[in-house]
């Protein structure tokens, strides 16, 4: 019977942190494609695809300062299945911007 318990405790936490894991941040050096205001979002690209980045409440100031077809270097939060990555950072390497660093609460 202990054997048995042993068993599940291990499953159920080796369940929690592939849980844990799933919310790592992942680093993006994107052109940007489009700018979703009203749904606040982005399009990037990466490997010749394209997707969608979600902006948190803090950027949506700043998200249509962002250039266009500019590069810009991503830091976001991946998440669970099926829910976009969503925008921690993000760091203008070309074109213009009034926003060219965005901490995660404002903008530099």
């Amino acid at each position: 019977m202990a054997f048995i318990r042993t068993i599940l405790l291990t499953a159920a936490l080796l369940i929690l942190v592939a849980a844990q894991s799933q919310a790592e941040d992942k680093s993006y050096y994107s052109p940007v494609i489009h700018i979703d205001t009203e749904n606040h979002r982005i399009l990037i690209s990466k490997l010749g695809g394209v997707f969608y980045i979600n902006v948190p409440d803090a950027a949506r100031p700043h998200m249509d300062k962002l250039p266009l077809s500019g590069l810009v270097d991503f830091v976001v939060e991946m998440r669970g299945e099926g829910e976009m990555p969503l925008i921690k950072t993000w760091k203008v390497k070309s074109g213009e911007s009034t926003c060219m660093f965005f901490n995660g609460k404002e903008c530099k």
